[in-house]
């Protein structure tokens, strides 16, 4: 049988990427990629779930942003915004110091990643502070650099050997409590009670603890929200010892929560706020928007930070979301597609758990309701049959057995339920057994 476009591509793919630089979840090459809609090379469309991995949040190649960046190209294409300064740049870094959580003084620094926000943070804070130590949590992503890769706390970056002075506690996991715990009974133990009679008594001095860096609702790790009292106790935590609390908002933010930012739904006021992502649209932006204090008199800066063309595209999102309400939209269109997720969960057995906030929602698989034991295999083949019906999913989780529901916040009403109603079709076909190991192989995760 004669070999398919994307056949013939996916082999010159694997002979061109390392093994590190693919994630791949079926056989998919695109072509193209419009509001909430992906098309391949052999022209057959698919309704997006992902928003590549929530980048896209107010749509793939979203006209104005695609306007503003074409603008801008033509004008300061190359520029480095560090030591070339532009009017653009400063209106987006004004936008920033404005829009996130605190009234206090701020400042902006600039990078090309989520991965360098909260490396910023890892290099800039303990140096401002002259405290070494930082606190991290089991489950966090934050980036693939070294600092990233010392501070993250999930199983696909832990074969890195990075030596660090972080000190990585367990995350609120109430559907699999570390501490073998129940909530609301356990007093959010895991919180303040765990970090201060055991973490800064026996291994971080609170008194050399520069940061804490958490994420308000965890992603990478099973899209995991934590008790509403999880971070307010952490931040009275960091205020008793003077540790500055560092919100990874890179994923959650912009938003997808139903919030503008992830952090503003436990009325908790961060020291920083890391951001990436959807923070542009696409067009590779980093920020770490954090006390003026928290910043050192240091370099740290490469080439094209803060460069205009980026912050063109930031403007522009930004522009969208709020002219167009798109928080508020992400929580009226997520409370709709959990309730037909938690409707799912009476009639699949496969589901364990239905979580999330806004649009960013995951859906635990297991194999045993009880012993909630991990049905990885049966994640990918959901997944990939998923994608042969024409929907695009991914699957997170430190066991790998959660599917991952990000669409872009534009979606339309009428391809939300479309797509709910594939993910339906598609765990009952691999209940029933209609899926094989043999086709999901290459695309288990790991």
């Amino acid at each position: 049988m004669k070999e398919s476009k994307a056949e013939r591509l996916l082999e010159r793919l694997n002979g061109a990427f390392a093994g590190p630089s693919k994630l791949l979840y079926y056989p998919l090459i695109v072509k193209e990629a419009h509001g909430s809609t992906v098309t391949d090379v052999e022209g057959r469309d698919y309704i997006d779930f992902n928003a590549g991995w929530t980048v896209a949040g107010v749509g793939f190649s979203n006209p104005e942003v695609v306007e503003a960046v074409k603008e801008q190209v033509s004008l300061s294409a190359g520029l480095a915004g560090g030591t070339f300064p532009s009017e653009t740049a400063i209106q987006f870094a004004e936008k920033l110091v404005s829009m996130t959580p605190g009234r206090f003084e701020k400042r902006v620094w600039f990078g090309h990643s989520g991965t360098d926000s909260c490396a910023a943070a890892y290099k800039l804070i303990p140096m401002a502070t002259g405290r070494e130590r930082s606190v991290t949590f089991f489950g966090g992503m934050h980036g693939v650099d070294l600092a990233g890769l010392a501070m993250g706390g999930i199983r696909s970056t832990n074969k890195y050997r990075v030596p660090s002075l972080v000190t990585k506690v367990p995350y609120a996991y109430c559907y699999r409590c570390p501490y073998g715990l129940e909530y609301p009974s356990c007093g959010v133990y895991c919180a303040s009670d765990f970090i201060e009679e055991q973490v800064f008594k026996n291994v971080c001095p609170p008194e050399d603890t520069a940061f804490m860096l958490v994420e308000p609702m965890q992603s990478d790790s099973g899209d995991i929200v934590p008790p509403r009292e999880y971070l307010p106790k952490l931040r009275k935590t960091t205020e008793k010892f003077g540790i500055a609390l560092v919100a990874d908002e890179v994923k959650i933010g912009f938003g997808r929560t139903g919030k503008m930012f992830g952090v503003e739904n436990t009325g908790v006021v961060p020291d920083a706020v890391a951001l990436g992502k959807s923070v542009s649209s696409g067009i590779p932006v980093g920020a770490l928007v954090a006390k003026k204090e928290l910043f050192p008199e240091a370099f740290a800066i490469s080439t094209l930070v803060g460069n205009a063309v980026g912050a063109a595209a930031g403007i522009a999102t930004i522009r969208i979301i709020e002219r167009d309400h798109l928080s508020e939209r992400a929580a009226k269109l997520g409370r709709r597609l959990r309730k037909r997720l938690d409707e799912m969960k009476e009639r699949h057995p496969l589901i364990g758990d239905v979580r999330g906030q806004g649009l960013i929602l995951g859906v635990e698989f297991v194999k045993d309701r009880k012993k909630k034991t991990p049905a990885r295999i049966e994640t990918a083949k959901v997944v990939y049959r998923a994608w042969q019906l024409g929907l695009l999913t991914v699957f997170v989780g430190s066991d790998a057995n959660v599917v991952e529901l990000t669409p872009p916040l534009v979606i339309s009403e009428e391809d939300l339920e479309a797509g709910a109603d594939i993910l339906d079709r598609a765990i009952g076909e691999v209940e029933r057994g209609g899926v094989s190991d043999a086709v999901v192989r290459d695309y288990t995760g790991m």
